[in-house]
């Protein structure tokens, strides 16, 4: 049964419904698209004053070399054989898939050349670049994030200790080292295992594959991917801090720093990607394949 006071206080209510919907519309705004500009300001900052700072340490003898080695020694160790890992089986897929592609045209000799310049052209840095993200930026996160919460990094500000010269450089330029050597090891290991793979596997013929990717492999194709390899690096450096020294709310905090970090990092790695292989491609067209 109804009584008659029921729709007076169902009107008294509506207003409260209507506020608590304005007021859930605005905190979305909030939490998400606004959170996400800002992010992205902080994060451009961020980047500009840590390239300002690293040439002007570098010209005033001020480059922390100690960190530089101690973090570089980290980052290598935290990801070379994960990406040796890694690039193995990419390395060999891309050969089983280009091999029956080319024998299913007929230019079975052209294998070698595809699967091997897929791996330098792209693979090697897209590779490099996952792993750096997934390994590196999730512990660099971490560390920062739990300096955070500790209040180190608000100590050294008040000890007049710059936090990105001290913390952000260091990791900056070792990043950029270690993302520049895997480059160079995964273009190694992918060019090494689709020869395996294509050889003893697929039966090719060893000549055929050294040759047809000599003919069409250039200088040009292992430039472009190291030049990706310094700027993925930077990247993750820049995303991983920013996502480290903002962290708020205790070790829950940190751990959604981490998880934010690789997933940014990764979404803005395969952006930057698509970016560079299209400028390149319109820079320098190709005529063969």
């Amino acid at each position: 049964m109804t009584t008659r006071g029921e729709p007076a206080a169902v009107a008294e209510r509506d207003p409260d419904g209507i506020e608590a919907i304005e007021d859930w519309a605005v905190g979305y705004v909030r939490r998400h698209p606004l959170a996400a500009l800002a992010t992205v300001g902080e994060q451009f900052v961020l980047g500009m004053r840590t390239i300002a700072y690293f040439f002007v340490d570098l010209c005033t003898g001020r480059f922390q070399w100690q960190e530089f080695v101690r973090q570089g020694a980290f980052m290598a160790s935290t990801a070379v054989l994960p990406t040796i890992l890694v690039a193995l089986p990419i390395s060999v897929t891309l050969s089983v898939q280009f091999a029956l592609m080319a024998g299913q045209v007929g230019a079975t000799s052209l294998a070698g050349a595809a699967s091997g310049l897929a791996v330098v052209r792209q693979g090697a840095s897209l590779v490099a670049a996952l792993l750096m993200a997934s390994a590196v930026g999730s512990a660099m996160t971490a560390d920062l994030g739990s300096r955070t919460m500790r209040e180190e990094t608000a100590a050294m500000e008040v000890m007049g200790i710059s936090v990105i010269r001290r913390l952000v450089v260091p990791r900056f330029a070792a990043a950029i080292m270690i993302s520049f050597a895997l480059t160079g090891v995964v273009c190694f290991v992918g060019f090494f295992a689709s020869y395996m793979f294509n050889v003893y596997f697929q039966n090719g013929a060893p000549g055929s594959f050294v040759a047809t990717f000599a003919s069409f492999a250039t200088p040009a194709d292992l430039i472009l991917a190291l030049v990706k390899a310094v700027i993925f690096g930077a990247i993750v450096t820049v995303v991983s801090a920013q996502k480290g020294l903002s962290t708020k709310g205790g070790p829950t905090g940190v751990a959604n720093s981490v998880n934010a970090a690789v997933v940014e990092a990764i979404l803005v790695l395969m952006i930057v990607n698509v970016g560079i292989s299209q400028l390149a491609v319109i820079l320098s067209p190709r005529t063969g394949l």
